[in-house]
């Protein structure tokens, strides 16, 4: 528990300048489920992870793959819509994906979501792919739909409007298998449950679907669990990292230090 303090207390100084309450995404943050508090402070896996690369076969030959398998980049072609699958999906167990895309490389039908290995990755014309069939499911960043079965479904997050929809490059996809749940973190916000009933025991991909030419889209792997109960050390270290986050700024800064040595020394 002393190096997660550690890592809260020497990380500080980064995590506020994008800290929650300085978001625009703040006004719709809603609390996390438990699991997903845990797991989002929770460090992540090394990079390399085979969940953190693209498809090689599901993926719309008007897109490009990297060496790596962590980046695909779309042609510059008109009238095409183009998507792509993760190369790992899962069924079980709660998963979190980073997904950068840079806002300027989104333009319309620009989708976030996931999909099993039944939905279309290529149409003629401009569409949304990722949503656009009962096999798939989501967001267009940025007019703020969410998008299934080929149809708008509502908006995301709710209450947001399109006017004022700037989703920044970096997103956080989260996929709670067990319970069939897909949602979205956001500058560090959760902003809820986009879609509640994705097929339970279905193989689940991180999907996107684009049309804007010379897009590049980047997929990590974060972390995952189980549907088990995280251990004892996890929730009360979770516990704790919360409340100093709460009171965090209210602690005199010869405290505060002392507090990191200690913490440092008992590490």
């Amino acid at each position: 528990m002393g190096l997660i303090l550690c890592r809260l207390l020497s990380d500080r100084h980064h995590k506020k300048k994008t800290s929650p309450s300085s978001s625009f995404f703040s006004q719709f943050s809603v609390a996390p489920p438990f699991r997903l508090a845990v797991l989002l402070d929770t460090p992540p896996v090394a990079h390399g992870n085979p969940r953190s690369q693209w498809s090689q076969t599901h993926i719309s030959p008007k897109l490009k793959m990297c060496p790596s398998g962590v980046c695909v980049t779309r042609d510059r072609v008109e009238q095409s819509s183009d998507a792509v699958r993760a190369a790992a999906g899962v069924a079980t167990g709660l998963h979190i994906w980073e997904v950068l895309w840079e806002t300027q490389h989104r333009g319309s039908h620009a989708l976030l979501g996931v999909s099993t290995d039944q939905c279309p990755l290529q149409a003629s014309g401009y569409t949304a792919l990722i949503g656009g069939d009962s096999s798939s499911w989501g967001w267009e960043l940025t007019s703020g739909q969410l998008w299934h079965d080929g149809k708008e479904v509502g908006r995301y997050p709710e209450g947001g409007a399109r006017e004022t929809l700037r989703a920044p490059a970096r997103i956080l996809l989260v996929v709670d298998a067990d319970a069939g749940m897909l949602g979205y973190v956001v500058d560090g916000c959760f902003l809820g449950i986009a879609f509640a009933s994705l097929p339970k025991g279905a193989e689940l991909f991180p999907a996107v679907s684009c049309v804007w030419g010379g897009a590049q889209i980047r997929l990590r792997y974060l972390s995952g669990m189980t549907r088990d109960p995280p251990p004892l050390e996890t929730l009360s270290a979770l516990c704790v990292c919360q409340s100093l986050r709460a009171h965090l700024d209210s602690i005199p800064p010869a405290a505060r230090r002392l507090l990191f040595n200690t913490i440092t020394s008992d590490s």
